[in-house]
């Protein structure tokens, strides 16, 4: 996982401000929303967390509706995307096959070991034509050539990354899913800094890709400390959006 695994029933209350709040959810979903086709219909946002993303994803004539499998987080959504989202785990959805023109998966993947069953959930729900657009490689687009990452890039290693593009695009073609163009966007307000790249390492938040034992930690706190600006945001993570239209 990319990260220490969350209480997303507690994370529900503060976790958009945490994660760059509206500006990174405007550049997602303007993003994402480049990749769906003119003519889709209805959209799916699955672990759409606190609907910010989801209530942006905005064009005339389209519907969309969002799924979480936490109960505060699909509480906090339903008040942002009325009427419009349920509780429901992505991997078994409560919609018949071949019922949509859209789905989207941002921050999700890099999170769960069964991203394969993610990817054959949408391609089973998706009419053909549809499209899945998903978030790759989200641990790698954190490495933003910065003195920070200068320092952690030989301790790097992307072998547990659930989320690497080649896996999902291997999952997609096995269920009927051939590859589209993606893009990129901004994780505004991501930038890291030495003084909290710190307090990430000690806390285990990078075990996907940390390749490094508890003594490579202090020594890594200890360069990382002697770094200048502690508090200084370096620049901003670049994310990938990788998208999959379903065969007809």
């Amino acid at each position: 996982m990319g990260e220490t695994t969350l209480d997303y029933e507690a994370e529900a209350a503060h976790y958009d401000r945490t994660r760059g709040g509206v500006p990174r959810a405007e550049a997602a979903a303007e993003a994402v929303l480049s990749l769906v086709p003119p003519g889709a219909r209805t959209l799916l946002d699955l672990a759409c967390g606190t609907g910010l993303v989801t209530e942006r994803l905005v064009r005339t004539g389209l519907q969309v509706y969002g799924a979480d499998a936490a109960h505060a987080m699909a509480r906090v959504a339903a008040g942002r995307v009325p009427g419009r989202v349920v509780r429901a785990d992505a991997r078994r959805l409560p919609l018949p096959d071949a019922s949509l023109d859209a789905v989207t998966a941002v921050w999700l993947l890099h999170l769960v070991p069964f991203a394969a069953d993610i990817v054959a959930e949408a391609a089973r729900v998706l009419r053909p034509g549809g499209v899945l657009v998903v978030t790759v490689d989200k641990d790698a687009a954190h490495d933003v050539d910065s003195d920070i990452d200068a320092l952690l890039r030989p301790y790097r290693s992307a072998g547990a990354a659930s989320d690497r593009s080649d896996l999902i695009g291997g999952h997609a073609a096995a269920h009927g899913l051939d590859p589209a163009p993606g893009t990129r966007f901004t994780g505004h307000g991501q930038g890291a800094t030495p003084r909290d790249t710190v307090r990430r390492l000690r806390a285990g938040y990078f075990a996907s890709w940390f390749d490094g034992g508890p003594a490579t930690i202090e020594t890594l706190a200890a360069a990382l400390s002697d770094l200048p600006d502690q508090d200084r945001p370096r620049a901003d993570p670049r994310y990938r959006l990788a998208s999959f239209v379903r065969r007809g």
